[in-house]
């Protein structure tokens, strides 16, 4: 996998703009002088949690016995399932729904930024090439930096695209994410009948 596709998977998982309209509808009630520090707050705690994930991943799979293949299987299934539910959308959204007040942690750095898709994609990455970890903090970087924009954006990105045009750009990256997780489904299946003993 090149610094690029990661970069674009990610991406795609992490979904700056649905995320960018999330967070206006999360930050509706915290003073407007405020939201700039939350977002940035929030996005350093996801950051810190696909980092610690990233580098030391591996060590969790070692400890939980989990081989690459199988992680490869269940980063597919994960996405799938964000992906059916970024289509087709339930009432208390993609997540579920969150508490309500200043968001801490949750939902905005996890579920949302760091969630459980995005933190299986970064073991992959890691499992599958430990050797390139500095190349996958690089892209989760550059992912950041996009997110950190997109949410300090957000109420006028929400403005401008309005209720149907979020709507629209989070069915689209459902697609594209569904096409993702059917291609790790597949890979890791490959991968576990070659490993297979005889």
């Amino acid at each position: 996998m090149t610094l690029l596709s990661a970069v674009v998977m990610l991406l795609l998982v992490m979904d700056p703009v649905g995320n960018a309209v999330n967070a206006v509808v999360l930050l509706k009630g915290v003073p407007p002088e405020r939201r700039s520090r939350v977002v940035v707050r929030e996005s350093l705690i996801a950051l810190g949690i696909l980092l610690a994930f990233l580098w030391g991943g591996r060590y969790l799979l070692d400890v939980l016995r989990i081989r690459e293949p199988i992680l490869t299987v269940a980063g597919g299934v994960v996405l799938f399932l964000i992906a059916i539910r970024m289509i087709f959308t339930p009432k208390d959204g993609i997540f579920g729904s969150g508490p309500e007040g200043e968001p801490f942690v949750v939902p905005l750095a996890t579920p949302f930024l760091a969630g459980p898709s995005a933190m299986a994609v970064v073991l992959l990455l890691a499992s599958s090439n430990p050797d390139r970890l500095w190349d996958w903090t690089a892209a989760i970087g550059i992912v950041w930096a996009i997110i950190v924009t997109s949410l300090l954006v957000g109420g006028w990105l929400a403005r401008v695209l309005g209720d149907r045009g979020a709507t629209a750009v989070q069915k689209l990256m459902g697609m594209i994410l569904t096409a993702v997780a059917i291609q790790l489904l597949f890979s890791g299946m490959e991968e576990y009948l070659k490993r297979r003993p005889a």
